[in-house]
């Protein structure tokens, strides 16, 4: 029997990671973090939402000393603000990248989550890390996950390792495959901030938009939205 611990942030990757595992493994459980984030509770609330819709266990980890330290997503100082043509302009998008940056942060996620892995007796640990945001964001790559894999040889006393099943795929390619499988891509929340609608300006939600673009196709999550207003 396969068993796989998702992290589920509900973002676009996660919730791709996520269909895809649900659909490959026996069973699956899902962890999210709070740390502090400015999204936190559209983020928690949405992957409350998915796991409820698939019957899949669901623990919200709280890591709210995150709070404290300094970055545009933890901090509440200001968010970058882009267009999709700036996305190609690598020096720009670096320093935006360290603006958004939570030091360690998927150290210790990978971490809680092996935890969780070698505690419940599951297999693997799922992550959404992309070939797209690793450009800029060293603790998304395939290096990175090769060294923590490396890691849990040490670190726990099972056979527990990373699966980044999206690695090799940008957000295009997330977007093409999250319509394929079916993913709840409509309770995905991608956008930096937690306001009603996505800001469409953050770096997340502009690479988001291109995505779609890109597949000409509309977005389920805005698709939703506007369906609830009208209603």
């Amino acid at each position: 029997m396969s068993r796989a611990v998702i992290l589920l942030s509900a973002g676009l990757d996660s919730v791709v990671s996520f269909k895809l595992a649900y659909d490959d493994y026996d069973e699956v459980m899902c962890v999210t973090f709070d740390y502090g984030q400015r999204a936190q509770h559209k983020e928690i609330s949405y992957a409350s939402k998915i796991c409820s819709i698939y019957h899949v266990a669901h623990h919200i980890v709280d890591l709210k000393w995150y709070d404290s330290f300094v970055g545009a997503l933890t901090d509440k100082s200001a968010l970058p603000q882009l267009n999709s043509s700036v996305l190609e302009q690598f020096d720009i998008v670096q320093k935006t990248a360290k603006a958004v940056w939570v030091p360690a942060r998927n150290a210790v996620f990978l971490s809680i989550g092996a935890a969780f892995c070698e505690n419940y007796n599951f297999d693997v640990l799922i992550v959404g890390f992309n070939r797209e945001e690793a450009l800029t964001f060293p603790d998304n790559s395939a290096h990175f996950v090769a060294c923590f894999n490396k890691v849990l040889e040490y670190a726990v006393l099972g056979q527990v390792r990373v699966i980044a099943p999206l690695i090799n795929h940008e957000k295009k390619e997330i977007v093409k495959l999250g319509l394929q499988v079916g993913a709840p891509l409509e309770w995905s929340w991608s956008c930096y901030s937690a306001e009603e609608v996505p800001c469409q300006v953050c770096e997340s939600c502009v690479r988001r938009s291109r995505a779609f673009g890109a597949v000409k196709k509309k977005d389920p999550l805005l698709k939703r939205l506007r369906d609830e207003v009208r209603s």
